[in-house]
């Protein structure tokens, strides 16, 4: 997602210089005609030399954003941004990771948001992603426009952490939707009902939901589904798992009675043990055929 994420930036006007610790994704964004910088240390230098600097960071894991943050062979990121950088952390991690990374930030005299994105790579691509976004309003109102430049719908949703918060609970919804549309047109073959058939009802019915119009699982309803690309992500099984696994340590932080969302879990974790992890979540359906009495 980070690729086209920054051609929207810079296609807005902005300056943007980026690093990948992947060398294709360096090579990738050079090709783009983006600026390139040796380190995660190097491109904050470059950036954050004028005041009203901004760095925005991407991590699979709440523990990569605290190691960037910080440091650990070499100066972190918050050490060597100067004084008053606006952070925006767009990774999904665990609300007490964002919590941490914000304090880091804050105590280093910069200023911070976490602002996880929903919408896979199609909306990457298309400049229609969903920022959920944790912090002060003033920051928030600072990070309006650049958000804007990469997503259609960019949503304050409360103090520190409150954007990983939203995120978590808006993916264990597509997580359970996805798996019941799924089940939906496997139990749909089973009745001798097509796919279009099923997708005309359910899509102007009750059953409607993103998960069936926009990440239909079957080939054929909806043309720029996964299901027509052989379930090459838009957003991985692995992902959707990790996802799940922040949404069980928030409910058991909770104590949450959220059934659906731990069978979820399960569900999404066996998927991503195997092919799975590689293929869209959409891919799930597979799963419920295979398993499926004949």
């Amino acid at each position: 997602m980070g690729l086209p994420m920054a051609q929207n930036l810079a296609a807005a006007g902005h300056d943007v210089v980026g690093f990948d610790v992947f060398p294709a994704a360096i090579d990738s964004a050079r090709s783009a005609g983006l600026g390139v910088a040796e380190s995660g240390a190097d491109a904050v230098r470059r950036q954050t030399q004028e005041p009203g600097g901004v760095v925005i960071t991407m991590f699979q894991t709440g523990a990569q954003v605290i190691d960037a943050y910080r440091g650990t062979d070499a100066a972190g990121l918050v050490e060597v941004a100067s004084p008053g950088t606006l952070f925006i952390d767009s990774s999904t991690i665990a609300v007490d990771d964002a919590r941490t990374a914000h304090a880091l930030a804050e105590a280093a005299g910069h200023r911070s948001i976490d602002a996880p994105v929903s919408g896979g790579v199609v909306g990457a691509e298309n400049a229609t992603l969903a920022f959920m976004v944790g912090g002060s309003e003033e920051d928030f109102e600072t990070a309006r426009p650049i958000l804007e430049a990469m997503g259609r719908r960019v949503v304050h949703c409360g103090g520190a952490g409150l954007g990983q918060a939203a995120k978590v609970c808006n993916n264990m919804i597509l997580a359970v939707s996805q798996i019941a549309v799924a089940e939906a047109f496997v139990l749909g073959e089973r009745l001798g009902l097509t796919h279009q058939a099923l997708f005309d009802v359910a899509s102007n019915a009750s059953g409607q939901c993103w998960a069936l119009t926009t990440n239909c699982p079957v080939p054929g309803p909806v043309p720029t589904s996964p299901a027509n690309r052989d379930y090459q992500p838009g957003f991985a099984g692995a992902l959707m798992s990790k996802d799940l696994g922040l949404a069980e340590q928030a409910i058991d932080l909770t104590g949450v009675d959220a059934r659906m969302g731990r069978l979820a879990r399960e569900i999404y974790r066996e998927f991503a043990d195997g092919p799975g992890a590689r293929q869209d979540f959409s891919g799930i359906i597979h799963t419920i055929r295979a398993e499926s009495r004949v």
